[in-house]
């Protein structure tokens, strides 16, 4: 049976690659994104270089539109190998006493409760497979070993919203991580690294292609491989 997979946010950047990639290993993808044109137009430059891959509108803030595209994809394919949480904004880059409330609960409504809200609605899907993954895209901003490591390359990036929200999207991992364990789901964090993407001004060390790897590894481990855990490319980051 093909395997298949719903990324948020992945029209562009990090989550296109991911679907690319995934794409390749033939995997059916579900490419997620808010946008109707953008995400139909990304669907079908993957389709047609020959990728299985279906547009689904998804906007993670929206309960109507997660249990839409769960009502869909469970119509259509009846199951869920593999949920990535992708989608993701920055907030205003404010310095952090100057970043208005309202900016920073609309990054946690984003990054927090979206991912949150896509995984308990996708959940019936996932325990239909036989096995499930769950990927929470976060980031090193989020790692308080390294925010308080003075040389560390991250320590002077702080934006309140932002880094706190990814932080609290790690907790979310730890916490689904211990509930979905007995169920056979597996649920981890990656890191992509510092990224050239719109998110960064096209600026960082990383490629989007070196961005996907730790995401796709993640998606694709078998029952083998980790759960609770919070990975790079190198290999585990500290919470």
């Amino acid at each position: 049976m093909t395997r298949n997979v719903l990324i948020t946010g992945a029209n562009k950047s990090i989550g296109y690659e991911t679907a690319r990639r995934l794409g390749e290993q033939d995997y059916r993808v579900w490419l997620g994104a808010r946008d109707d044109g953008r995400g139909e137009a990304a669907a079908q430059t993957l389709r047609d270089v020959g990728h299985d891959v279906v547009f689904v509108q998804i906007a993670v803030d929206d309960d109507a539109s997660v249990k839409a595209a769960a009502k869909r994809v469970m119509a259509e394919d009846g199951k869920l190998d593999v949920l990535i949480n992708n989608a993701g904004i920055p907030g205003n880059y404010a310095a952090p006493l100057d970043q208005g409330l309202a900016d920073i609960r609309n990054v946690y409504e984003t990054n927090v409760f979206g991912p949150i809200r896509v995984t308990y609605a996708f959940l019936p899907l996932l325990q239909a497979a036989e096995r499930g993954n769950i990927v929470n895209v976060s980031t090193g901003l989020a790692s308080f070993g390294w925010l308080t490591d003075p040389d560390n390359p991250y320590y002077g990036t702080n934006f309140l919203g932002y880094n706190s929200s990814k932080a609290a999207l790690n907790g979310v991992t730890v916490s689904l991580a211990k509930a979905l364990e007995p169920l056979g789901i597996r649920v981890n964090s990656a890191d992509p690294g510092w990224t050239k993407t719109d998110f960064t001004n096209h600026s960082g060390n990383h490629t989007v292609v070196e961005a996907a790897e730790v995401i796709v590894w993640l998606a694709t481990s078998d029952e083998t491989g980790p759960t609770m855990g919070f990975f790079n490319e190198a290999g585990p980051v500290p919470w």
